[in-house]
């Protein structure tokens, strides 16, 4: 184990080698020491590594010789690192922070390096270690943080420093502003709590979250390949498929009349698919291009800003609403889908659809599986809308053309089998940031079961995975 003795020795030569021969007498290690005698001309902090019968005694030890005081015991050292704008006054913030909570500093170094930040290192003296989780988040408010060393063996400070130390490699591997970071941070510590209050370490699902993020980013640019079919309905409607490594599929209905697009992925891709579409249609950005929405869910409903009109259910309308007056929309309603769903907002950079451009279609009224809601048509094709009872998510919608026999699903039909490699790689990481992929198992079940027996000899195209025929 590792502890942090935080000494108050003469100022005599001689002094160190005594508390030395202390630490070696007992197999102890010295990892670390911090010494600034313009700061402190007394107080010397060591760190050591030993077994914990060891540092007992080498306690007991330093305490016989007047080293250490009952006071100083409690005590828990964490060195910090603050990137701080290099103006006027720019540190006083956070001093004003560490003074609020009774902080003493017990080493400050900084150097000024012709850059627009000065990197400031700060060695913390805390009595109370339940004061450290609410001082770093107001310090982290204030400029960019990262905790350098830290007393291992305090839960609440080991706990404090994962979860920043996991906002400041996310802030990295996103780029994000201070704001976001600060925002992440927020969300990831409510995962934590609720981890915590059920005795589960939060390790693991925290590197589900990165690994999450750093598939996103790896799939960019040139390495978002998806995968892309083709198929002739009619002899003037022409049926794409687009199936990205992660996110929903986007499927689009080429006629003299226009384009159809029904899902559109997730908003940071939105410069890849722009240029796959500019490939796929001859003068993409004059031809009138209308969005259909299966449902709400945030990897289908990326990137709306590029169309003309949106056609949703009015219950898919009605959470974007409440997005729109900044309340929580249904997945966010649910206090164990609240955090991750704002962590996949800020990880997949997206934004409310612009609710202007919405156009509902129909309006559940009844308990059946699947309820009627109204017809959708789209120059020449017609569509019967149908929507669920809530399974995948409320507001949920399939459409169905009965004359070109093809049906667009949304999530409440996948097809697994049809998974490329990466699709299988992100499906096995994502549920764990949406808690359950399904609102209800038992109802979203049900729903799939009437999909496939309305549909007997259709097309299915299914929120992720490729198309089949039924």
């Amino acid at each position: 184990m590792k502890k942090s003795f935080i000494t108050k020795m003469p100022d005599k030569a001689g002094a160190f080698l005594q508390a030395s021969k202390i630490i070696a007498k007992f197999n102890g290690n010295i990892i670390r020491v911090n010494y600034n005698k313009r700061v402190d001309v007394h107080t010397l902090f060591i760190d050591v590594s030993a077994d914990s019968s060891n540092i007992k005694n080498i306690e007991r030890e330093l305490n016989k010789i007047g080293y250490l005081t009952q006071e100083d015991i409690s005590k828990r050292v964490i060195l910090i690192s603050l990137k701080i704008k290099d103006v006027p006054g720019a540190v006083v913030s956070v001093l004003e922070i560490l003074n609020e909570f009774d902080v003493n500093i017990s080493y400050l170094s900084s150097q000024e390096n012709g850059g627009e930040y000065q990197f400031f290192k700060m060695g913390l003296c805390i009595d109370n270690p339940k004061i450290i989780k609410e001082l770093l988040e107001q310090i982290s408010k204030k400029c960019e943080i990262d905790i350098l060393d830290y007393d291992e063996t305090e839960k609440v400070l080991d706990n404090t420093v994962f979860y920043i130390d996991f906002s400041n490699k996310i802030r990295k591997t996103l780029s994000l502003t201070l704001n976001q970071s600060q925002e992440f941070l927020v969300y990831s510590n409510m995962i934590m709590q609720m981890l915590d209050e059920r005795n589960q370490l939060p390790y693991k699902t925290f590197e589900y979250i990165y690994q999450f993020a750093e598939f996103i980013v790896k799939h960019k640019g040139d390495m978002f390949k998806p995968v892309i079919n083709k198929r002739q309905l009619k002899e003037d409607i022409f049926l794409y498929s687009i199936e990205p490594p992660c996110g929903s599929n986007t499927f689009i209905l080429e006629t003299v009349y226009g384009l159809l697009f029904i899902d559109c992925g997730f908003a940071c891709y939105m410069q890849e698919m722009i240029k796959i579409f500019k490939d796929l249609f001859h003068n993409f950005d004059t031809r009138k291009k209308s969005l259909v929405l299966t449902h709400s869910d945030i990897d289908h409903a990326g990137i709306t800003s590029l169309f003309d009109e949106i056609y949703a259910s009015k219950e898919c309308y009605d959470n974007f609403y409440l997005e729109s007056l900044g309340k929580n929309n249904y997945r966010e309603q649910n206090k164990f889908g609240f955090p991750y769903c704002k962590l996949t907002k800020i990880i997949s950079k997206y934004e409310t659809p612009d609710i202007s451009k919405i156009i509902t279609i129909g309006e559940k009224k009844d308990n059946e599986i699947l309820s009627n809601i109204g017809e959708f048509k789209f120059g020449n094709i017609s569509f019967t809308v149908f929507e669920g009872c809530g399974g995948h998510v409320r507001g949920e919608t399939i459409f169905i053309c009965e004359d070109l026999k093809i049906a667009f699903t949304g999530d409440n039909f996948v097809n697994i089998k049809g998974f490329s490699k990466d699709q299988k790689t992100f499906n096995a990481i994502a549920p764990y940031l949406m808690t359950s992929v399904d609102t209800e198992k038992d109802k979203a079940a049900l729903i799939r079961k009437e999909i496939l027996k309305k549909c007997k000899g259709y097309l299915l195209c299914p929120g992720h995975g490729a198309w089949m025929q039924n």
